[in-house]
C-alpha cells in the first residue's frame, strides 16, 4: 500500500467507504504536481482494492475544500510543461470521473480552479453551506486546464459557464445548487455523515449495474462513443450477472437483496 504525503486515505472496512482528504491546510489544499499524483495513486489503490466499495473525496480543516492551483508552481512552467501539467491533471481526473465505484465529493470550503475541476470530475458533490465555487484562472491571465472548460459546460449549460469562466465571479452553495453544480447543500457539521449516509444507499444497490450506470452517463458526453448503444449493452450484461439473478428473486420473495458485485 503506497504512502502519501499530502493526501490522507482512510478506509472504514466495515462499509467499504474510502475517505480521501486532502491535507495542505496551510496551502488551503492547493493542488501541485505532486498532489495530483498522489491523487491518481490513492484512485488506482481504491480501484485495485475490493474492500474500497466507494469515495469520498473532501479537504482538510474548514475553509478550503481546494483553493485552486499552487500558484508559484505554475508561475514557473514552460509552454510544454504546462501542457504536460495539464494533461497530468486531465488523466487524473478523468480517472475519478471512469470510476466503476462511486465517488462523491464532500466540498467543505473554497472549491477554486482546480479544486472546482476535482469538484466536477467526481460523480456527486455534496456542499457545505459555506461552499464558494468558481473557476478565477482569466484573473492570472489563464483558462482552467483540467477538464473544467468541458465538464462546467456538462453540468451547468454553456451560457453560464461561460459567464463564471469569462467573469471568474465565485458562487455560494445556494447559487451553486440551483445551477445544478452541487446536488445538495447542507450545513458544515452534517456535511460528512450526509455525504456517507448517501454513499451508503448507492452501494446498498447492485455494484455492477452501479459501475454500468456510470459508464452509460459518461458515454453520452464522449464523441467517441454511442451512448444509446453503451446503454443497450449495459443493459444486456447486467443479465448475465448473479446481481440481476439476486436483484428480481429478492423483488419476488419480497426480501432485501445481497448483492455480491458479480
Amino acid at each position: 500500500m503506497a504512502s502519501f504525503e499530502n493526501l490522507l486515505y482512510d478506509l472504514d472496512t466495515t462499509s467499504g467507504i474510502l475517505t480521501l482528504t486532502l491535507n495542505r491546510p496551510t496551502k488551503l489544499n492547493a493542488l501541485n504536481g505532486a498532489t495530483i499524483s498522489e491523487i491518481g495513486k490513492a484512485m488506482q489503490q481504491a480501484l485495485d482494492d475490493q474492500q474500497v466499495r466507494g469515495i469520498i473525496l473532501t479537504g482538510s480543516g474548514d475553509k478550503a475544500f481546494v483553493a485552486g492551483a499552487d500558484i508559484a508552481e505554475l508561475a514557473a512552467l514552460s509552454e510544454p510543461l504546462a501542457r504536460r501539467a495539464s494533461e497530468q491533471g486531465q488523466e487524473v481526473f478523468c480517472m475519478i470521473e471512469e470510476s466503476p465505484k462511486p465517488v462523491v465529493a464532500a466540498v467543505n470550503g473554497f472549491a477554486l480552479g482546480g479544486g472546482c475541476e476535482l469538484a466536477m470530475a467526481c460523480h456527486l458533490r455534496i456542499a457545505a453551506e459555506n461552499a464558494r465555487f468558481g473557476q478565477p484562472e482569466v484573473n492570472l491571465g489563464l483558462i482552467p486546464g483540467y477538464g473544467g472548460t468541458q465538464r462546467l459546460t456538462q453540468l451547468i449549460g454553456k451560457g453560464k459557464a461561460l459567464e463564471l469562466m469569462l467573469t471568474a465571479d465565485m458562487v455560494k452553495a445556494d447559487e451553486a445548487l440551483r445551477l445544478g453544480l452541487v446536488n445538495h447543500v447542507v450545513p458544515a457539521a452534517e456535511l460528512l455523515t450526509f455525504t456517507r449516509e448517501l454513499l451508503s444507499r448507492i452501494l446498498s444497490k447492485a455494484p455492477l449495474a452501479v459501475g454500468l450506470v456510470i459508464d452509460s452517463v459518461n458515454a453520452y458526453f464522449a464523441d467517441e462513443r454511442h451512448g444509446y448503444q453503451t446503454e443497450a449493452n449495459a443493459f444486456a450484461r447486467c443479465f448475465a450477472s448473479d446481481d440481476f439473478k439476486e436483484g428480481t428473486q429478492a423483488f419476488l420473495e419480497k426480501r432485501p437483496a445481497a448483492f455480491t458485485g458479480k
